[in-house]
């Protein structure tokens, strides 16, 4: 049994590590992915990068071809809006339920979180604010109590952190997320669940509106 929880945590490690570097573009969209090259840069065998590798083709991180190999996705802007359209659903329904049921600890988490969010916007530090920015989606989600909740939300957060990573450099857009974020996250932590979802639903006006940007044709 320890060996399986132990590959299955080393499978974990390997999904989260590709995931970012997928994010951040060190794995650009398009390029081709080789499974030993992980293997070898990650310090882990083959098996859990499949794994990890199987677990983004299904959340749509990757795409593995038959002899030619895994290719990372293209970014498609259109998309994010129908993920927005699900996220708008579920974000307004997370920040209700975790105002409810945070416990004590996650709410002093989520203040903690809450600063570094606008700390890393102010110094525009990416990689701090997205490690931040899935440390929130993490204790909101993990806050409802709903498992079935938390695995859904872990995936589409998980292909909105991409979209923002490679259009936030383009715009000046950290404050202004990390000031939404931030509120959501006083407001959940205060148990005002009305507050909370207002918050959430601004958040998201906020999304829809830097996606529709990316569509628009720069002038």
């Amino acid at each position: 049994m320890a060996h399986h929880g132990s590959t299955d945590t080393i499978a974990e490690t390997a999904y989260r590590r590709i995931e970012d570097m997928i994010v951040r573009r060190e794995l650009p969209p398009g390029s081709m992915i080789s499974e030993n090259q992980l293997a070898d840069e990650l310090g882990c065998g083959r098996t859990p990068i499949r794994e990890a590798l199987q677990r983004l083709r299904l959340e749509g991180f990757v795409e593995i071809h038959p002899r030619r190999g895994v290719l990372v996705s293209p970014i498609d802007v259109r998309r994010q809006l129908e993920l927005l359209e699900v996220r708008r659903a579920l974000d307004t329904r997370v920040a209700s339920l975790a105002a409810a049921r945070a416990t004590g600890a996650e709410r002093t988490e989520m203040r903690r979180l809450a600063a570094e969010m606008k700390d890393a916007a102010r110094h525009r530090d990416t990689i701090r604010y997205l490690a931040a920015n899935r440390a929130v989606h993490g204790i909101k989600a993990a806050a409802t109590r709903n498992g079935v909740m938390e695995t859904m939300l872990a995936a589409i957060n998980g292909l909105s952190r991409r979209f923002w990573y490679s259009y936030v450099e383009d715009t000046d857009a950290f404050r202004e997320a990390a000031e939404l974020h931030s509120a959501i996250l006083i407001a959940i932590a205060d148990g005002d669940a009305a507050a909370a979802v207002l918050a959430a639903d601004a958040l998201l006006d906020f999304l829809e509106r830097l996606t529709r940007a990316a569509i628009e044709p720069k002038g």
